[in-house]
């Protein structure tokens, strides 16, 4: 079985958020599955230029249309962990752009992008079973393939999945670059079937082509069917309801392992909780919050945005800081979220540190220093943080919404099963009863406490799981 994956973005090459994640971990994960053979297709951007320049090899180069356009492409690729990743190299759309998204052409550098790979895969000797595009980045790659490259005979049997990793990013432009990139005719988007609100949408006409559509949390494949997550989509995907699963996605466990993380002072496991109460005192004294162990210590790491729901987080600070706890948040994002959490930290400096940047040692020293990690997202399709944080026997405080309700089961005290807390509604109210009830057992029962640490960390979150559902969905589609 031959499988390309196409995306904008994949780690350790570059990575802007879950999309490079995913796209970095699970070819790693089907490359140990016997009779699989994956391939990844990727722009090479300056900064993985930057990077990997040493390591790439160039394969070929040559030249394609993009409508009236004669754009160069060169190939270049690399073996990472038994799986070869290929990189479409083109100066003026990927090799010159310090940034992977945000730029007035992102339509033409992705247009030119799917019209390359189709372009260039036969001559790779790889054409692929089953192609797998990701986001509306590549969403195309189905509807080029039965519309405009239909008559390759070699096409004829590849069988395409979607994944919509975030269905608020659709791909909306004007009808003319369907026959101006593209070079097709106007057709499709004057019959409705590749438009909407008056745009040309890519996520829409991939969701309609693929043969298969993917989204990274059975909980998200149910919310995006419904006006309040669908971002206009939601008829789209009710209609197609029978070709859409949620596959939940996985972590790098050999990469987030407490007793083999180099950012951490101490390693510790299920079985030894020790070293996490060493690696709390470190967090303590590298953020300036007082040293002591017993105090119960909240972790933050994100984006600080109103998806991640940070209002409510705002609008509770004070509520929260009456309690004998202590904050440590890492993250960036929303200006007016920035200076409210420095605002609050200058004025409770022993209870709250706030650091206003990314920096990957301290993300994971607070991960395995922290007591509770607050993730209180309006919507998440999947989320990896909190698979993360449990993984090092933090306990995830969550909104129940997408990947967050499939990954946290929360704690029940008839049974004693449960690997962190969670809250239905969203509202700062429920947000606070949530977080006093799990401060309540962290105080009161450390036993119990101690049973949730554990259960949390030997939850299986590995891409070895993950991936087998995604292997799955391809067999089928190839039966």
């Amino acid at each position: 079985m031959k499988i390309l994956l196409a995306a904008a973005e994949a780690t350790p090459f570059i990575k802007t958020g879950g999309l490079g994640d995913v796209i970095g971990a699970l070819p790693k994960a089907l490359h140990q599955q016997s009779g699989v053979e994956i391939r990844v297709i990727l722009p090479y951007y300056k900064k993985v230029a930057e990077k990997f320049s040493q390591q790439v090899s160039d394969v070929f180069w040559t030249f394609i249309q993009v409508g009236w356009r004669r754009q160069y492409v060169g190939i270049k690729q690399m073996v990472l962990d038994g799986v070869t990743f290929y990189f479409v190299d083109n100066a003026d759309y990927f090799g010159s752009r310090d940034d992977v998204y945000g730029y007035a052409d992102d339509g033409e550098r992705f247009a030119y992008f799917q019209l390359a790979i189709l372009e260039v895969i036969e001559r790779l000797d790889f054409v692929p079973d089953v192609l797998h595009a990701n986001d509306y980045h590549t969403a195309l790659l189905p509807f080029l393939i039965k519309e405009k490259y239909h008559w390759r005979q070699s096409f004829s049997a590849i069988r395409t999945v979607l994944t919509i990793h975030n269905i608020e990013f659709q791909g909306q432009y004007d009808k003319g670059l369907l026959p101006d990139l593209f070079g097709v005719g106007t057709e499709r988007y004057e019959d409705g079937t590749v438009r909407m609100a008056g745009c040309f949408n890519w996520l829409k006409t991939g969701i309609l082509y693929a043969d298969q559509v993917t989204t990274v949390s059975p909980t998200y494949a149910r919310e995006i069917q419904t006006p309040a997550f669908g971002k206009g989509l939601d008829g789209i995907l009710r209609m197609v309801s029978s070709k859409l699963s949620g596959l939940i996605n996985g972590i790098d466990t050999t990469l987030y392992d407490p007793m083999t993380d180099a950012h951490l002072v101490a390693p510790f496991n299920a079985a030894d909780l020790t070293g996490k109460a060493v690696n709390k005192a470190s967090l303590q004294k590298r953020v300036g919050l007082p040293v002591d162990t017993d105090i119960p210590l909240i972790g933050i790491v994100s984006r600080l945005t109103y998806q991640k729901g940070f209002d409510l987080v705002i609008d509770e600070m004070e509520n929260l800081l009456q309690k004998d706890i202590q904050i440590v948040l890492l993250g960036t994002g929303d200006p007016k979220f920035e200076s409210d959490f420095v605002q609050f930290s200058q004025l409770y400096p022993e209870k709250i540190a706030a650091n206003i940047t990314f920096n990957l040692e301290l993300a994971q020293m607070i991960y395995a220093g922290s007591d509770l990690f607050l993730m209180p997202s309006a919507f998440e399709p999947c989320g990896l943080s909190q698979m993360m944080s449990m993984r090092y026997g933090t306990l995830p405080v969550v909104h129940e919404t997408g990947g967050l309700k499939d990954t946290v089961l929360p704690y029940n005290q008839f049974d004693g099963s449960g690997t962190g807390f969670s809250f239905a509604n969203f509202s700062g109210y429920q947000l606070v009863q949530t977080l006093f009830y799990a401060l309540d057992i962290y105080e009161n029962q450390p036993d119990i406490w101690r049973d949730l640490q554990k259960q949390a960390m030997t939850t299986d979150f590995s891409w070895d799981i993950a991936s087998l559902n995604y292997l799955t969905l391809y067999q089928k589609l190839l039966a």
